[in-house]
């Protein structure tokens, strides 16, 4: 799977919780994404066998709304992405203080 910055997002916020299924418009919300990149990022996901998706079992016209399409990493997904989001992090500078190093007036905590 080739790392990109939209994959990361989606496999961190998979992996935040991989037994949570998520929806798209979810998805969305909480990496950012337009739909024209979360989308075909899912769907290369799904093909590297990363990622299952499900349609909820609902009755559109009993629940005033379309049914949803819930994604989740499988048991592989997880196994490879967590090696594959550990070494991105390893590739990030070591000189930039993370955001919880930040003193309140702006200037690092070290």
């Amino acid at each position: 799977m080739r790392m990109t910055i939209p994959v990361a997002k989606v496999l961190a916020v998979l992996l935040a919780d991989p037994d949570d299924p998520r929806y798209g418009l979810d998805l969305m919300r909480l990496t950012g994404l337009p739909s024209g990149t979360l989308y075909p990022v899912l769907h290369r996901l799904r093909a590297a066998g990363w990622l299952a998706a499900d349609w909820e079992e609902l009755d559109p016209v009993a629940a005033g709304r379309p049914a949803r399409r819930y994604y989740r990493l499988t048991a592989e997904g997880v196994r490879a992405a967590r090696p594959a989001m550990a070494e991105l992090r390893s590739l990030a500078p070591d000189h930039r203080p993370a955001i919880g190093d930040i003193a309140p007036t702006g200037a690092p905590a070290w």
